[in-house]
């Protein structure tokens, strides 16, 4: 394709879309570009020697000297010319403003070391064919979970330091991927037949801060790497979305009126963690509980089927029966439908170990019995509500045996195995996977009972 480097085609079958490249640069470079045709052939592709039988061009550039920077930019307009579909990417990307400058109609540019970009830009503006026949990986992957629903990671890594965690030393800052990305691979998804998207980081509500929420992508227009915007793309998919780890920052507000609305579903977790002033200072938490009181009840005035999940700790070091008190009297207020309790371990490197006043272990214990009562009571509180109303219900489980049948489901306000169940009984009808109506008849601190509607 050019005299830089010359990759040659290789044996597809006939249909498959083709992609030419220009390798320009060190031994380095080359491999960059190995890596990326690697990729694009497990998926199907052709790579085409020449400009005329390529559907798309990438230019993998140099940047090193202004000779290379030359060299780069001459070989993007010789792409141009002779095909006009071009994806930029290697070092020179870096300066998208100079290239774009010169050649405005190229269709895309990353910088160095940027394989998933890249291949993200491919399938932007040509898309894989997936072969059932050929292909051994199926177009949504390989999963562990049911076919009904599926994991969305958004990003690695954290920017906090809570003093009880050790995750960013494990898995580093935050580092988001492009929100075409995400939308494509849940849109895979979709199309595999999954019904339930359940959005999951470290840290949901800090999505995209890394990439300064720059715009990638999706079906033809630029979507921002920015939570809201994100989980109103994945609502309009067709599938339950279901939004975890999130934390309580300001713009969290915008996404309540989606929820309202039906696009995403009525059900944030938001991992509090404790609400004494003073625990959660030594935690390194947001520490101001009381404002959170109140955006909490900003969210249900606007979403009145809000459910909120959260995680909690007994026995932090220095925690007092003060503090655990403090606790119990904000769950009370606060009304948190879903809980989940863990009495404090310390954790090998956190440096929370440092931090004086260790809980002795069976008043961690007693403490952790004694919240998990007082939610029980919250909890069975607001499922009693939900006696006689319609809600919907995503089937996981059909038993059909003498003893014992019918379906077993979640509401909306269920994440699978951690929150309750929505029990059809005798009800062998559905298939699993199905969304179906059920009128509730009966409630217990964490389950629901109930008919289909149209049983």
């Amino acid at each position: 394709m050019s005299k830089p480097t010359l990759i040659t085609s290789t044996t597809s079958p006939a249909g498959a879309p083709k992609v030419g490249i220009v390798s320009l640069g060190c031994p380095k470079a080359l491999v960059d570009s190995e890596r990326i045709l690697t990729k694009l052939r497990s998926e199907g592709y052709e790579v085409s020697p020449s400009y005329d039988d390529a559907d798309v061009v990438l230019v993998n550039t140099c940047g090193f000297l202004d000779s290379a920077k030359q060299e780069s930019l001459d070989a993007i307009g010789e792409a141009m010319r002779e095909n006009g579909r071009v994806i930029v990417t290697g070092c020179m990307g870096v300066e998208e403003g100079r290239i774009r400058e010169m050649y405005p109609n190229v269709l895309a540019v990353t910088g160095p070391h940027q394989y998933e970009q890249v291949v993200s830009a491919v399938h932007d503006h040509l898309p894989p064919v997936h072969n059932p026949y050929t292909d051994l990986v199926p177009p949504e992957g390989l999963r562990l979970t049911p076919r009904h629903y599926a994991y969305l990671k958004i990003s690695e890594g954290c920017n906090h330091r809570c003093s009880f965690c050790i995750i960013p030393s494990l898995r580093g800052d935050l580092a988001s991927r492009p929100a075409g990305n995400v939308l494509r691979e849940a849109e895979r998804l979709v199309n595999a037949g999954v019904r339930e998207l359940m959005v999951i980081s470290q840290d949901t509500s800090a999505y995209g801060l890394d990439l300064r929420h720059a715009e990638s992508e999706f079906r033809g227009r630029k979507v921002r790497a920015h939570m809201t915007d994100l989980a109103r793309e994945l609502g309009g998919l067709g599938a339950w979305v279901r939004l975890h780890y999130v934390y309580p920052y300001p713009h969290v507000d915008e996404v309540i009126p989606l929820m309202a609305e039906g696009l995403v579903l009525p059900y944030l977790d938001i991992p509090f963690q404790h609400a004494s002033p003073s625990v959660l200072k030594a935690m390194k938490r947001p520490a101001n509980q009381e404002k959170v009181l109140d955006r909490i009840r900003g969210w249900r005035d606007v979403c009145p089927d809000l459910t909120i999940r959260s995680t909690f700790i007994v026995g932090f070091p220095g925690e007092t029966e003060q503090d655990f008190q403090f606790l119990l009297d904000w769950l009370s207020e606060a009304k948190i439908d879903r809980l989940g309790c863990f009495k404090y371990e310390a954790v090998e490197g956190a440096p929370a170990n440092a931090i004086e006043g260790a809980v002795p272990e069976e008043v961690k214990e007693e403490r952790w019995n004694r919240l998990m009562a007082h939610q029980q009571a919250i909890s069975e509180e607001r499922m009693q509500a939900k006696v006689g109303r319609t809600i919907d219900v995503i089937i996981d489980v059909i038993i059909d045996e003498v003893d014992e049948e019918g379906a077993i489901g979640r509401s909306a306000a269920d994440a699978p195995e951690i929150d309750g169940s929505v029990f059809l009984n005798g009800d062998t009808s559905v298939a699993v996977g199905d969304i179906v109506q059920v009128t509730v008849e009966h409630a217990e601190e964490y389950d629901l009972w109930g008919t289909r509607v149209d049983a």
